[in-house]
């Protein structure tokens, strides 16, 4: 199984901020991915709604002889990730405990934000890992919608994107955090405007990195690892494929050469 792909898969291109991690850091491994972009957002549908979605999307990567699946997505991390483990016989790793594990050890003041979609926030995951890890930690949490369509639209640095930022964050800096999570896989593509926005007494942290650190250890301690490198990465998508194409190679460390809809209702 050393050979077999990664799996990795989330509502849209926000995953890509995982899978530019998982390059990076371990770049013999190969991914299937699949971007659910007829469906996003995830974050204002239900959560039997979202399981329902997890479980077809690992049923399709499934069928592609992957060794372990990264849901890069939190809204499907907080409320699908147990059941697919529950599910699976092969390690299932979402974004949310690798995110709050590096916040926890990051803040000096005990005081965190977390940026997320509707769906996370309403399912308070972060809120309990954070104050598993440390019960001194005060968590303050805001949905931003808005910020998934601004990313799938490319307004990375827009002035729009900057107001919009500015009027979710607002009500965060007024508790003093000095820690913030983004809290979406989308959000890191913004890292440059939110951190305008917080200013640099505040330090974000990326779910993305530490979740590609987290894949590494697990698949290193499973014997799982792969030990020659030739890349033959695939991407797949429920809609839109060659709009998706164009942004995976704006964010990417590769070529994506092509990209395939899937019927992702068959599975």
């Amino acid at each position: 199984m050393r050979d077999y792909p990664i799996g990795v898969f989330d509502s849209g291109v926000g995953g890509l901020t995982v899978v530019r991690e998982i390059m990076r850091q371990i770049p013999n491994e190969n991914i299937v991915y699949f971007g659910d972009t007829a469906r996003v957002p995830y974050g204002s549908k239900s959560k039997e709604t979202i399981i329902t979605f997890s479980k077809q999307i690992t049923q399709f990567l499934r069928s592609k002889n992957v060794k372990a699946i990264v849901v890069a997505c939190n809204t499907a991390s907080a409320l699908a990730v147990e059941v697919l483990q529950q599910e699976n016989d092969i390690p299932i790793i979402g974004v949310v405990k690798p995110g709050a594990k590096t916040a926890a050890l990051t803040t000096k003041n005990h005081k965190i934000g977390v940026i997320a979609t509707e769906a996370t926030v309403n399912s308070n995951i972060y809120d309990q890992y954070l104050r598993k890890m440390n019960d001194k930690i005060q968590v303050y949490s805001k949905a931003c919608p808005l910020f998934v369509p601004l990313v799938e639209e490319n307004w990375l640095y827009d002035s729009v994107t900057v107001e919009i930022a500015e009027r979710y964050l607002s009500e965060l800096m007024g508790y003093g955090i000095d820690t913030l999570v983004l809290g979406c896989t989308h959000y890191p593509l913004l890292w440059h405007t939110l951190q305008k926005v917080v200013g640099e007494q505040v330090q974000l942290v990326n779910p993305a990195f530490e979740t590609a650190s987290t894949l590494k250890q697990v698949l290193e301690s499973k014997g799982l690892n792969r030990l020659n490198r030739k890349n033959e990465h695939k991407f797949y998508v429920s809609d839109g494929s060659e709009k998706f194409k164009a942004f995976a190679n704006r964010i990417l460390p590769c070529d994506v050469m092509e990209t395939s809809d899937v019927n992702i209702e068959q599975y």
